[in-house]
């Protein structure tokens, strides 16, 4: 099947950038675990001479990512940080970024550390748009978004930040991790750059780490495809494989994390030793009219409040027998992890804590198992708080 004849989500997920291998015929894209390519002639190389450079299989994944996201380039990498590493370098010294306050931790480690060495960067809360435009100088060249935010399940105006960026020239970046194309797709609402770790949802199985870049214009997919190959940072064939096949149900997968998580929010949102559940599908949630607008669900991730702080939401992590205390996100089993002890450890506790990330926080990554045991085991895990 040709891409000119995939045109939905599902249909692009298995068929984009992996029509039949045309050396055998091979239905599933053939791992290329080869380093090098032989040149067709002195001179003449084929279409991949080195797989830093290029490699088949990383095509294929690169192809549909760029399709699944409505984007025309798309880049793949060896791991998440390696993509927004990756970006980070686009940037000279003395330029300027505005950066979202409420941030994943790897990412605020990676931006504070470019921060001291060559780019400034200031943490904004870009809800705030007359604060973002109060941010910004004659350097000021990208905002860098994450949507929902990790771990407090914030959400930022995608079309109404990048409106703003138009305005004054900027790039806007986005992490998309969250919410995978499924269920949003910031090109769409004007934004320049997407970037994913593949690790979560997109690969879906805890069983690879990977990132992803995916962009529209031809001029940025030449800087990002120039500096993944001089920084080699690009993902290895095997991994690539592993993503593209985890993509094949992604569709599948995000509905059924969808619903579970939704259900569980809403048991733990009328549970008296919960004090405030973040989930941007449920009606308290602040930006929920936002959320129906801008994303068409709402994912597997969210974060709660234990009353009784860190000694009781210990409490709790420490008697769950389904979810699994472990950090990451967006695999098919349950995980639950404590953000201020865990994902979000290397941020400075005054940071933290004005994001929100506080001692009572719990991350959980509800997955597709039957959300009768997901609720049994809280439960009685909160039986214990």
């Amino acid at each position: 099947m040709s891409q000119n004849n995939c045109k939905r989500f599902k249909t692009l997920a298995i068929h984009a950038g992996q029509p039949p291998d045309a050396a055998y015929g091979a239905v599933m894209t053939p791992i290329y675990q080869t380093s090098t390519f032989a040149f067709r002639s002195v001179g003449q190389p084929g279409p991949f001479d080195y797989s830093r450079s290029g490699n088949p299989t990383r095509k294929a994944l690169e192809t549909c990512l760029a399709a699944l996201e409505s984007g025309a380039f798309g880049f793949a990498f060896g791991t998440g940080m390696a993509a927004e590493a990756t970006l980070a370098t686009m940037f000279e010294p003395g330029d300027h970024m505005v950066v979202h306050n409420d941030l994943y931790g790897g990412t605020y480690r990676l931006l504070a550390t470019l921060g001291e060495r060559r780019v400034a960067v200031d943490y904004v809360d870009l809800r705030d748009l007359d604060a973002v435009r109060a941010a910004l100088r004659p350097s000021t060249r990208a905002l860098w978004i994450e949507s929902p935010t990790n771990p407090c399940m914030n959400l930022v105006d995608l079309a109404a930040v990048a409106q703003l960026a138009r305005e004054h020239g900027l790039l806007t970046i986005c992490d998309n991790t969250f919410s995978s194309p499924y269920f949003q797709r910031p090109l769409e609402l004007g934004v320049d750059i997407v970037v994913h770790s593949t690790t979560k949802y997109i690969n879906g199985h805890s069983d690879v780490v990977g990132g992803a870049i995916v962009v529209r214009d031809a001029g940025l997919a030449e800087r990002i495809g120039f500096l993944q190959n001089a920084l080699g940072t690009c993902q290895a064939p095997f991994d690539c494989f592993l993503v593209m096949r985890g993509i094949k149900t992604l569709a599948l997968r995000m509905e059924e994390h969808n619903r579970n998580a939704l259900e569980i929010a809403r048991w733990l949102e009328r549970h008296p030793k919960i004090s405030r559940v973040h989930h941007p599908g449920l009606p308290s949630h602040p930006q929920h009219a936002l959320a129906l607008r801008q994303m068409t669900g709402f994912g597997g991730t969210f974060s709660f409040r234990v009353r009784g702080g860190q000694e009781e939401a210990f409490r709790l992590l420490g008697n769950v027998k389904v979810f699994t205390l472990a950090e990451s996100l967006g695999g098919v089993e349950s995980l639950i992890e404590h953000p201020y002890t865990m994902t979000h450890v290397s941020v400075p506790p005054d940071i933290r804590e004005s994001m929100g990330i506080t001692p009572d926080l719990i991350r959980i990554s509800v997955g597709i198992e039957d959300v009768a045991d997901l609720i049994e085991d809280l439960e009685s895990a909160l039986a214990a708080v």
